[in-house]
C-alpha cells in the first residue's frame, strides 16, 4: 500500500526540517496522482487528518502543519510542495467536496483562508 501520503501534499506539502522557513523535501518524490487515484488510499489520509482513523508518520507529522500551510498559502513549502498542493486541493474541491468541506471545517471554519484557494482551483463547467 502506497501510505506515503497524498497530503503528505497538502496537502503533500507541509512537513517541517530542522530549517524553520521551509518544510521538509523529503516526501516531495510521492507520486500523488496515484494517490488521488486510489479513493480508498485517498479516503485513509483524509480520514487521518480529521481526526477520525489512522494515521501514518507522515500523516501524524502532516497534520502538526496543515494549519500553518493553510494560512499563509503554503510560504514554507518547496516547489514541489506547492504544485502537490494545488493538485490535491483541486481535486478534493471539484471531486470530493464532501471532504473538502470536512476538512475546511475542521481547518478554517471561519473560512478566512479557503476561499482563495476555492477561487482559484474550482473547475468552471463551461456550457
Amino acid at each position: 500500500m502506497k501510505s506515503v501520503g497524498v497530503f503528505c501534499l497538502l496537502s503533500a506539502v507541509v512537513l517541517v526540517t530542522s530549517r524553520p522557513e521551509t518544510y521538509t523535501d523529503r516526501f516531495d518524490n510521492i507520486n500523488l496522482q496515484e494517490i488521488i487515484d486510489n479513493h480508498r488510499l485517498l479516503k485513509a489520509y483524509i480520514n487521518c487528518i480529521l481526526d477520525v482513523g489512522k494515521c501514518t508518520n507522515e500523516g501524524r507529522e502532516l497534520k502538526m502543519h496543515i494549519k500553518d500551510a493553510i494560512e499563509n498559502r503554503c510560504d514554507k513549502c518547496t516547489e514541489v510542495q506547492r504544485n502537490g498542493t494545488r493538485i490535491v486541493i483541486r481535486h478534493l474541491i471539484n471531486h470530493e467536496p464532501s471532504s473538502w468541506d470536512e476538512l475546511v471545517q475542521k481547518y478554517d471554519p471561519e473560512r478566512k483562508y479557503v476561499v482563495k484557494y476555492e477561487a482559484e482551483l474550482k473547475d468552471v463547467l463551461k456550457d
